[in-house]
């Protein structure tokens, strides 16, 4: 019977600090890092994706960064495509792959069997439906959704036009709803030698984090980032421009709002991200939560990550 790979998640909101512990535990363990951020896989956003750059990596292999293009699509199922090529790739390198991120639906697609629909992209259906939403509204396209796939309009928020012709697409093309296909969404894989880490901290350190870190982000060019990204032709309606730390600061470009009012909007908005990213790793109980306030250091928190799977998981480190 072939042994199972080794697999270690680490994951947490925004801000925690998985950034830097993951580079020291990956030096630690001899592992290699494969981001699990559905916004640092956009070349040229940077400052506002608070991508890791060449110095912090120290060395440490990096994947899935700078993947795409801003306009070009990359779904869950390319990212689960690319992740398990290079858990492969790790693994059979004798070193350890570290999945290291905060966006929920990239790790799921590595820890849960997920089904995939593969339903190319079809644009004339796209079209025509976007054309039917600017016209009657989201709603519209959001009652008929509900018609024929109540299960998944009731994940879907009303206002996810790109999610809610995504389903409508692939109910069409199929012939059977997407739920169909997610209906294993929390059956567990069993193909891994699994340890997932889980990073917290008390809810006023970390909302004082995310504040930091976005002046920081304003001190480093944020603005002028996205007055680039523009200046490239790279459109405010695209999904990629609608994240959080770009919608806010086009805004203000745009003269619908200050620069004070933009930053306390992205302060505000990166906070309520961070809370919905812990009540969704919450609902995972094969994660092992460290709180990162106890710990005097890096250092520390990695040496008790590393005690914690020598004597819980059985990795090879």
């Amino acid at each position: 019977m072939e042994s199972k790979k080794n697999l270690l998640v680490l994951v947490g909101p925004t801000a925690i600090g998985k950034t830097a512990i993951s580079i020291d535990l990956a030096k630690k363990i001899d592992g290699e890092i494969i981001s699990a951020d559905s916004m640092q896989i956009y070349k040229y956003m940077d400052i506002g994706t608070a991508k890791i750059t060449e110095e912090e990596m120290n060395n440490v292999p990096h994947y899935l960064l700078d993947v795409v293009y801003p306009d070009e699509e990359f779904t869950v199922a390319n990212y689960k495509y690319y992740a398990e090529k290079y858990i492969d790739k790790i693994n059979q390198a004798d070193k350890i792959p570290l999945v290291v991120g905060g966006t929920g639906l990239y790790l799921n697609s590595l820890v849960y069997e997920l089904k995939f629909a593969r339903v190319k992209p079809n644009e004339k259906f796209r079209q025509k439906f976007n054309e039917i939403a600017d016209i009657y509204g989201n709603q519209y396209i959001f009652d008929e959704l509900t018609k024929i796939d109540n299960i998944s309009a009731k994940r879907i928020n009303p206002n996810d036009r790109k999610r809610i012709i995504r389903a409508l697409e692939i109910y069409y093309e199929t012939g059977k709803p997407m739920s169909y296909y997610n209906k294993d969404f929390r059956k567990e894989v069993d193909k891994y030698n699994l340890a997932m880490i889980g990073l917290t901290v008390d809810r006023a350190t970390l909302y004082s984090r995310i504040n930091t870190r976005v002046d920081m982000m304003i001190m480093e060019g944020l603005v002028e980032e996205v007055k680039k990204l523009l200046a490239m032709g790279y459109h405010k309606e695209l999904v990629s421009m609608q994240a959080i730390g770009y919608k806010e600061i086009i805004s203000y470009l745009g003269g619908n709002i200050s620069l004070d009012e933009a930053i306390e909007i992205l302060k505000r908005n990166t906070r309520r991200f961070a809370k919905r990213q812990l009540t969704w790793f919450k609902r995972d109980n094969r994660i092992y939560w460290i709180n990162v306030g106890q710990y005097k250091s890096i250092d520390e928190i990695s040496n008790y990550i590393i005690s914690y799977l020598k004597n819980n998981i059985n990795l090879n480190i």
